[in-house]
């Protein structure tokens, strides 16, 4: 019997032993391809040689000092790229030990911000419906995951949702992605307005949906015209690339496609590469000099935050995801999946959407494409798929509640950065046999 509190109580969880480049072998001695990289964690593969020599090289030097007491070169160093591949006016960077936390320190951060410059009325979070920002109190509360909100609604902090960019459902019939973008920019400035143009203090955001919706990307125009609503009414914009960023999406961060820069970014996930837990906040220069000319601090702080092994181990990732071949093989690579899953799947009576930017790709499962209606919950396609994807040795990252929190089923894909054109051809093989198994089962 397990002494672990699983996530899933009772489940027979296989018990993976050693990993190598895109592949997990169990204890069994079975593989499997991850095509996942668990969470959209593992960037570059398992047991990278070269993170590997970064953190055992950083252990003989240091593997602990608190950042109350000391600074480490390594987090230094690591700052400093992420400030050099960041867009200009995002200058300073805070380290955490995971996407939570980020969006935790990002939101201490915005409310700071305001009490800093004297307007300490500014309380209300906006963020959208159907979004993930991590599982922390503060994190859950911003994010519009009705089913991971449900049971925890009573103690959550009040916050505010407005729609999703969702074109494939929401989109209405003969309307322009233009005309979609403008008429979601109006609904947030009618929620701004509605609860005190000067009461609001930050509207959060996933560049491209994870988890919730299955890499949903937003309508071109988009977030130029959320970042005008927000300047308009002086409301800070913080960007959650927790698992849409670091490279995931054909750019380092997936803001770059949307030609706008935030006050905040959170990044984590592809930050580590699954090595060390790790994450981090970049804010903007504003936002720095509030502080450093208000209370001289930012009143926040966790134990292993800036951890130097952590630190060794990203600034490692970082520096190999700046290499130009890498996000070139997502482009290329991220190209072949969508084809690929266009081909095998696009025809399918049970597939309405294949979507998504680089190697982060959603599959949306529908009973009836024509009308777009789902499985009915109770079926549990997303489950399903799962465990068929398992059994052919893949792993994949199926979500239920896609469109409401109860209702629709999605898969998602985010395999490792180096993956190659013939393992690209197995995850579409066999994810293709998941779907088809699990839907006429």
């Amino acid at each position: 019997m397990t002494k672990i509190l699983h996530r899933s109580i009772g489940a027979a969880l296989p018990r993976a032993v050693a990993g190598k480049g895109i592949y997990i072998t169990d204890s069994d001695g079975r593989s499997y391809i991850d095509g996942s990289g668990g969470a959209a964690v593992s960037c570059l593969g398992h047991n990278h040689p070269e993170v590997l020599e970064a953190m055992k090289a950083q252990m003989e030097r240091i593997s602990y000092a608190h950042t109350s007491f000391f600074t480490t070169d390594v987090a230094e160093q690591l700052a400093e790229q992420l400030v050099e591949l960041a867009p200009e006016e995002l200058d300073y960077v805070y380290l955490v030990s995971g996407g939570s936390e980020a969006v935790e320190a990002a939101l201490k951060m915005a409310r700071q911000y305001f009490v800093e410059i004297g307007q300490p009325q500014r309380r209300h979070i906006i963020a959208r419906r159907q979004s993930y920002h991590g599982n922390t109190i503060g994190a859950l509360a911003t994010g519009g995951n009705a089913w991971r909100r449900a049971q925890f609604q009573p103690i959550l902090p009040e916050t505010h949702h407005v729609s999703p960019c969702y074109a494939y459902r929401d989109m209405q019939v003969g309307e322009t992605p233009n005309a979609y973008a403008a008429r979601l920019a109006a609904e947030l400035e009618a929620k701004i307005i509605e609860l005190g143009s000067d009461q609001v203090m930050a509207f959060v955001a996933e560049p491209v949906v994870g988890a919730t919706l299955g890499a949903v990307g937003p309508v071109a125009d988009y977030f130029r015209r959320v970042r005008q609503v927000c300047d308009k009414y002086g409301i800070l914009l913080i960007l959650d690339e927790v698992m849409c960023g670091m490279g995931r999406t054909g750019t380092i961060f997936a803001l770059e496609q949307e030609g706008i820069v935030p006050d905040l970014v959170t990044i984590a996930k592809g930050l580590g590469g699954g090595f060390q837990p790790i994450g981090a906040v970049i804010l903007s220069e504003k936002i720095y000099r509030a502080f450093a000319e208000g209370s001289g601090l930012f009143q926040h702080g966790h134990t292993y935050i800036g951890h130097p092994i952590a630190a060794a181990a990203a600034n490692k990732v970082v520096e190999i995801l700046r290499r130009p071949a890498l996000m070139e093989n997502v482009i290329n690579m991220g190209e072949r999946l969508q084809a690929g899953l266009d081909a095998a799947l696009g025809q399918s009576p049970h597939v309405g959407d294949i979507r998504g930017r680089g190697l982060f790709r959603g599959i949306e499962i529908v009973a009836d494409k024509d009308t777009k209606m789902p499985f009915d919950p109770t079926q549990k396609i997303n489950s399903k798929i799962k465990r068929e994807a398992m059994q052919r040795g893949l792993m994949c990252y199926p979500m239920g509640g896609t469109i409401d929190g109860a209702h629709g089923d999605h898969v998602l894909l985010a395999p490792p950065y180096i993956i190659q054109p013939e393992q690209i051809d197995l995850i579409v093989d066999r994810l293709t046999a998941a779907v088809n198994a699990a839907v006429s089962n």
